[in-house]
C-alpha cells in the first residue's frame, strides 16, 4: 500500500555526500556559534567553542564577525561568510542544472579554471586593500567581494565535486 516504485538504481555519491556535508556544516556553524555559546549550557558551549576554533584558524578577521547573540559573534567575517554564501548558491545552482549550463567554469578547462582563478581574487585583494589602509573594514563593502570569490569557487568545482562520476562515464561512453 505504501510502495514507492524507482525507475532507477539510488546511486550515492560519496564525494557528494562529503562535499555536501562539509558545506551544511561551513554554513550553519557560524552563524549557530554564537546561539549555542549563550545557551549556557555546557555541552552546547562545548560545540561553539570546536566552531570558533575552526573560524580562529580559517578566516583572517574573526574578530570581525556579526553580534548575533550578544556578547557573542558569529565565528568569522562577512567576507569569509559571503564565500560560503557564494558556495551554497552554487551547490543549490548545481542541484538545478546539474552542471549543464554555460556558467558552470570547469567545462572551459585551463580557460575556465583562469577565469575562475581571476575572479577567486576578489576576497584577498580586497583584505590587502584594507590591510594597506585604501578603506576601513565594513560589512556592506566585504560580503559581496567573499560572495564574488564564493561563486567563482562554485563555478568551478561544484561540477568536479558533485558530477566526476557522470563525467567520467559521459567520457567512457
Amino acid at each position: 500500500m505504501g510502495r514507492v516504485a524507482f525507475r532507477g538504481e539510488l546511486q550515492i555519491s560519496w564525494v557528494s555526500l562529503i562535499a555536501d556535508f562539509m558545506l551544511a556544516g561551513m554554513v550553519v556553524g557560524p552563524l549557530a556559534a554564537p546561539f549555542l555559546a549563550a545557551s549556557g549550557v555546557s555541552l552546547l558551549g562545548g560545540i561553539a567553542d570546536i566552531i570558533y576554533f575552526m573560524g580562529n584558524h580559517v578566516c583572517p578577521q574573526p574578530t570581525m564577525g556579526l553580534g548575533l547573540a550578544s556578547p557573542f559573534i558569529m565565528a568569522v567575517c562577512m567576507r569569509c561568510y559571503g564565500t560560503v554564501t557564494g558556495l551554497l548558491i552554487t551547490r543549490l545552482l548545481y542541484g538545478v542544472s546539474g552542471g549543464k549550463d554555460f556558467y558552470w567554469l570547469s567545462q572551459y578547462g585551463w580557460n575556465g579554471a583562469a577565469l575562475a582563478s581571476v575572479l577567486m581574487m576578489a576576497y584577498p585583494l580586497e583584505l590587502a586593500a584594507e590591510v594597506l589602509g585604501l578603506w576601513n573594514f565594513n560589512n556592506y563593502l566585504v560580503t559581496p567581494f567573499g560572495l564574488i570569490t564564493g561563486l567563482a569557487w562554485g563555478l568551478f568545482t561544484m561540477p568536479l565535486l558533485h558530477g566526476w562520476q557522470n563525467m567520467i562515464s559521459s567520457r567512457l561512453n
